[in-house]
Protein backbone atom coordinates (compact mmCIF):
# COMPACT_ATOMS: atom_id res chain seq x y z
CA UNK A 1 0.00 0.00 0.00
CA UNK A 2 2.59 2.44 -0.56
CA UNK A 3 1.86 5.69 -1.21
CA UNK A 4 -1.44 4.97 0.65
CA UNK A 5 -2.34 6.85 4.14
CA UNK A 6 -2.66 4.67 7.52
CA UNK A 7 -5.23 2.36 7.24
CA UNK A 8 -7.07 0.60 10.28
CA UNK A 9 -7.94 -3.02 9.55
CA UNK A 10 -10.20 -5.56 11.28
CA UNK A 11 -9.68 -9.46 10.97
CA UNK A 12 -12.06 -11.91 12.88
CA UNK A 13 -10.86 -15.19 12.95
CA UNK A 14 -7.44 -13.58 13.92
CA UNK A 15 -5.69 -15.96 16.71
CA UNK A 16 -3.94 -18.55 14.09
CA UNK A 17 -4.03 -19.91 10.70
CA UNK A 18 -4.74 -17.44 7.62
CA UNK A 19 -6.58 -14.79 10.29
CA UNK A 20 -2.81 -14.73 11.71
CA UNK A 21 -1.10 -14.60 8.38
CA UNK A 22 -3.44 -11.78 7.24
CA UNK A 23 -2.98 -9.75 10.47
CA UNK A 24 0.32 -9.83 10.42
CA UNK A 25 0.57 -9.06 6.84
CA UNK A 26 -1.84 -5.92 6.87
CA UNK A 27 0.54 -4.63 9.84
CA UNK A 28 3.62 -5.12 7.19
CA UNK A 29 1.91 -3.50 4.32
CA UNK A 30 1.26 -0.29 6.81
CA UNK A 31 -2.19 -0.90 8.74
CA UNK A 32 -3.04 -0.68 12.27
CA UNK A 33 -4.59 -4.15 12.88
CA UNK A 34 -7.57 -4.88 14.91
CA UNK A 35 -7.15 -8.70 15.98
CA UNK A 36 -10.69 -10.07 17.25
CA UNK A 37 -11.38 -13.97 17.65
CA UNK A 38 -13.30 -16.14 20.77
CA UNK A 39 -12.45 -15.19 24.01
CA UNK A 40 -10.66 -19.21 24.63
CA UNK A 41 -7.99 -17.14 21.98
CA UNK A 42 -6.96 -14.44 24.19
CA UNK A 43 -3.97 -15.88 24.52
CA UNK A 44 -2.87 -16.14 20.36
CA UNK A 45 -4.14 -13.13 20.05
CA UNK A 46 -1.67 -12.20 22.82
CA UNK A 47 0.89 -13.28 20.24
CA UNK A 48 -0.78 -12.19 16.91
CA UNK A 49 -0.35 -8.93 18.39
CA UNK A 50 3.35 -8.91 18.99
CA UNK A 51 3.78 -9.73 15.20
CA UNK A 52 1.85 -6.83 14.46
CA UNK A 53 3.55 -4.46 16.71
CA UNK A 54 7.12 -5.93 15.67
CA UNK A 55 6.22 -4.41 11.96
CA UNK A 56 5.94 -1.08 13.62
CA UNK A 57 1.87 -0.80 14.11
CA UNK A 58 -0.76 -0.82 16.26
CA UNK A 59 -2.58 -3.63 17.42
CA UNK A 60 -6.08 -3.72 19.07
CA UNK A 61 -7.31 -6.65 20.78
CA UNK A 62 -10.97 -7.85 21.18
CA UNK A 63 -12.78 -11.13 22.30
CA UNK A 64 -15.66 -11.50 19.85
CA UNK A 65 -17.80 -14.54 19.04
CA UNK A 66 -18.97 -13.44 15.11
CA UNK A 67 -22.24 -15.38 15.58
CA UNK A 68 -23.84 -13.28 18.53
CA UNK A 69 -24.99 -9.81 17.16
CA UNK A 70 -24.41 -8.34 20.68
CA UNK A 71 -20.84 -9.05 20.78
CA UNK A 72 -19.47 -8.23 17.35
CA UNK A 73 -21.04 -4.82 18.25
CA UNK A 74 -19.51 -4.91 21.40
CA UNK A 75 -16.37 -5.34 19.51
CA UNK A 76 -16.17 -3.62 16.87
CA UNK A 77 -17.96 -0.07 19.13
CA UNK A 78 -14.32 -0.79 21.34
CA UNK A 79 -12.57 -0.87 18.15
CA UNK A 80 -13.46 2.39 17.08
CA UNK A 81 -13.07 3.89 20.12
CA UNK A 82 -9.56 3.38 20.21
CA UNK A 83 -8.34 3.56 16.65
CA UNK A 84 -11.35 6.30 15.64
CA UNK A 85 -12.24 3.98 12.28
CA UNK A 86 -12.04 0.66 10.59
CA UNK A 87 -10.99 1.08 6.70
CA UNK A 88 -10.79 -2.57 6.04
CA UNK A 89 -12.75 -5.59 7.02
CA UNK A 90 -11.98 -9.00 6.77
CA UNK A 91 -14.00 -11.52 7.51
CA UNK A 92 -11.97 -14.26 7.60
CA UNK A 93 -13.85 -16.64 11.09
CA UNK A 94 -15.09 -20.02 10.43
CA UNK A 95 -15.68 -23.71 11.32
CA UNK A 96 -15.57 -27.12 9.13
CA UNK A 97 -16.57 -30.13 11.19
CA UNK A 98 -16.83 -32.69 8.50
CA UNK A 99 -19.77 -35.28 8.28
CA UNK A 100 -21.63 -36.82 5.32
CA UNK A 101 -25.17 -35.09 4.84
CA UNK A 102 -26.96 -38.24 5.38
CA UNK A 103 -25.49 -38.32 9.29
CA UNK A 104 -25.03 -34.47 9.20
CA UNK A 105 -27.05 -32.85 12.39
CA UNK A 106 -29.70 -29.97 12.29
CA UNK A 107 -27.12 -28.03 15.58
CA UNK A 108 -23.78 -28.79 13.07
CA UNK A 109 -25.58 -27.64 10.19
CA UNK A 110 -26.81 -24.77 11.92
CA UNK A 111 -23.55 -24.09 13.81
CA UNK A 112 -22.04 -23.62 10.40
CA UNK A 113 -23.59 -21.39 9.29
CA UNK A 114 -24.15 -19.04 12.46
CA UNK A 115 -20.52 -18.66 11.66
CA UNK A 116 -19.37 -19.05 8.82
CA UNK A 117 -22.23 -17.10 7.30
CA UNK A 118 -23.95 -15.16 9.61
CA UNK A 119 -20.78 -13.58 11.30
CA UNK A 120 -20.18 -12.35 8.07
CA UNK A 121 -23.28 -10.50 7.51
CA UNK A 122 -23.27 -9.38 11.55
CA UNK A 123 -19.71 -7.84 10.84
CA UNK A 124 -20.25 -6.15 7.82
CA UNK A 125 -23.74 -5.13 9.19
CA UNK A 126 -21.15 -3.78 12.33
CA UNK A 127 -18.73 -1.38 10.26
CA UNK A 128 -20.71 -0.16 7.77
CA UNK A 129 -22.33 2.69 9.09
CA UNK A 130 -18.81 4.68 9.87
CA UNK A 131 -18.10 3.39 6.38
CA UNK A 132 -20.47 4.79 4.56
CA UNK A 133 -20.16 8.17 6.28
CA UNK A 134 -16.64 8.55 5.31
CA UNK A 135 -17.73 7.03 1.67
CA UNK A 136 -15.05 4.53 1.42
CA UNK A 137 -14.25 1.38 2.68
CA UNK A 138 -12.77 -2.32 1.98
CA UNK A 139 -14.48 -5.67 2.52
CA UNK A 140 -13.02 -9.18 2.35
CA UNK A 141 -14.55 -12.08 2.70
CA UNK A 142 -12.62 -15.10 3.13
CA UNK A 143 -14.87 -18.03 1.17
CA UNK A 144 -13.94 -21.13 -0.17
CA UNK A 145 -13.43 -23.18 -3.60
CA UNK A 146 -15.28 -25.86 -1.74
CA UNK A 147 -18.52 -22.88 -1.70
CA UNK A 148 -17.94 -23.32 -5.57
CA UNK A 149 -18.15 -26.64 -6.52
CA UNK A 150 -19.48 -28.79 -2.86
CA UNK A 151 -16.78 -30.87 -1.64
CA UNK A 152 -17.76 -34.67 -0.08
CA UNK A 153 -18.46 -34.58 3.82
CA UNK A 154 -18.40 -30.94 3.28
CA UNK A 155 -21.84 -29.91 2.31
CA UNK A 156 -22.92 -27.89 5.53
CA UNK A 157 -19.37 -26.22 4.84
CA UNK A 158 -19.79 -25.76 1.44
CA UNK A 159 -23.29 -24.35 1.43
CA UNK A 160 -21.93 -21.41 3.72
CA UNK A 161 -19.25 -20.56 1.78
CA UNK A 162 -21.79 -20.30 -1.33
CA UNK A 163 -23.72 -18.06 0.81
CA UNK A 164 -20.49 -15.94 1.44
CA UNK A 165 -19.35 -15.46 -2.62
CA UNK A 166 -23.64 -14.85 -3.12
CA UNK A 167 -23.80 -12.16 -0.03
CA UNK A 168 -20.65 -10.29 -1.69
CA UNK A 169 -22.30 -9.70 -4.96
CA UNK A 170 -24.96 -8.35 -3.29
CA UNK A 171 -23.50 -6.02 -0.24
CA UNK A 172 -21.44 -5.15 -3.37
CA UNK A 173 -23.85 -3.82 -5.38
CA UNK A 174 -25.70 -1.80 -2.44
CA UNK A 175 -23.20 -0.41 -0.68
CA UNK A 176 -20.83 0.69 -4.16
CA UNK A 177 -22.08 3.84 -4.42
CA UNK A 178 -20.68 4.86 -0.76
CA UNK A 179 -17.72 4.29 -2.16
CA UNK A 180 -17.02 0.56 -0.36
CA UNK A 181 -15.70 -2.07 -2.01
CA UNK A 182 -16.89 -6.22 -1.21
CA UNK A 183 -14.69 -8.77 -2.68
CA UNK A 184 -13.99 -13.00 -1.62
CA UNK A 185 -11.12 -15.22 -1.67
CA UNK A 186 -11.78 -18.42 -2.45
CA UNK A 187 -8.89 -20.75 -0.65
CA UNK A 188 -8.15 -24.16 -1.96
CA UNK A 189 -6.39 -26.22 0.51
CA UNK A 190 -4.17 -24.37 2.55
CA UNK A 191 -2.13 -26.28 5.29
CA UNK A 192 -3.22 -24.71 8.40
CA UNK A 193 -4.08 -26.88 11.45
CA UNK A 194 -7.80 -27.34 10.61
CA UNK A 195 -6.36 -27.78 6.87
CA UNK A 196 -4.80 -30.36 7.58
CA UNK A 197 -6.84 -32.55 10.35
CA UNK A 198 -9.55 -32.29 7.10
CA UNK A 199 -7.17 -34.21 5.00
CA UNK A 200 -6.69 -36.25 7.53
CA UNK A 201 -3.49 -38.61 6.28
CA UNK A 202 -0.47 -37.57 4.42
CA UNK A 203 -1.73 -40.00 1.63
CA UNK A 204 -4.39 -37.57 1.19
CA UNK A 205 -1.88 -34.50 1.04
CA UNK A 206 0.43 -36.09 -1.30
CA UNK A 207 -2.82 -36.65 -4.06
CA UNK A 208 -4.17 -32.97 -3.78
CA UNK A 209 -0.48 -31.54 -4.26
CA UNK A 210 -0.61 -33.97 -7.23
CA UNK A 211 -3.95 -32.79 -8.39
CA UNK A 212 -2.77 -29.22 -7.81
CA UNK A 213 -1.37 -27.40 -11.12
CA UNK A 214 1.37 -25.72 -9.19
CA UNK A 215 2.09 -29.37 -7.48
CA UNK A 216 1.95 -28.28 -4.19
CA UNK A 217 -0.95 -26.93 -1.54
CA UNK A 218 -1.30 -23.92 0.20
CA UNK A 219 0.28 -22.20 3.52
CA UNK A 220 -1.55 -18.97 5.51
CA UNK A 221 1.00 -16.60 3.80
CA UNK A 222 -0.66 -17.29 -0.16
CA UNK A 223 -3.54 -15.68 0.51
CA UNK A 224 -1.81 -12.58 2.01
CA UNK A 225 -0.88 -10.70 -1.14
CA UNK A 226 -4.52 -11.23 -2.53
CA UNK A 227 -6.48 -9.83 0.84
CA UNK A 228 -3.87 -6.62 0.32
CA UNK A 229 -4.76 -6.23 -3.20
CA UNK A 230 -8.14 -5.81 -2.22
CA UNK A 231 -7.44 -3.98 0.28
CA UNK A 232 -5.35 -1.61 -1.76
CA UNK A 233 -6.01 1.71 -4.00
CA UNK A 234 -4.97 -0.55 -6.85
CA UNK A 235 -8.24 -2.62 -6.33
CA UNK A 236 -10.60 0.56 -6.44
CA UNK A 237 -12.32 -0.43 -9.46
CA UNK A 238 -12.91 -4.28 -7.82
CA UNK A 239 -15.99 -5.30 -6.14
CA UNK A 240 -18.23 -7.90 -6.07
CA UNK A 241 -15.58 -10.75 -6.95
CA UNK A 242 -14.76 -14.04 -6.31
CA UNK A 243 -10.77 -14.31 -6.63
CA UNK A 244 -9.96 -18.60 -5.94
CA UNK A 245 -6.30 -19.01 -4.07
CA UNK A 246 -5.96 -22.84 -5.02
CA UNK A 247 -2.59 -23.71 -6.44
CA UNK A 248 -4.35 -24.56 -9.62
CA UNK A 249 -7.05 -27.08 -8.53
CA UNK A 250 -10.54 -25.02 -9.67
CA UNK A 251 -10.68 -23.54 -12.66
CA UNK A 252 -14.03 -22.09 -12.82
Amino acid sequence: MAGESMKVALVTGASRGIGRAIAAGLAEAGCDVAIVDLPSQSALLAEVAQDIEAAGRRAYLQPMDVSDPESVQRAVDAVLREAGRIDILVNNAGILVPSPLQDLTVDSWDRHFDVNARGVLLACQAVLPQMRARKSGRIINIASIAGRQGVATQGHYAATKATVITLTRVLAQEVGMDGITVNAICPGIILTEMGKNNLGSEEAIRHWENVAALKRLGNPEDIVGPVRFFTSDESAFVTGQSLNVCGGIYFH
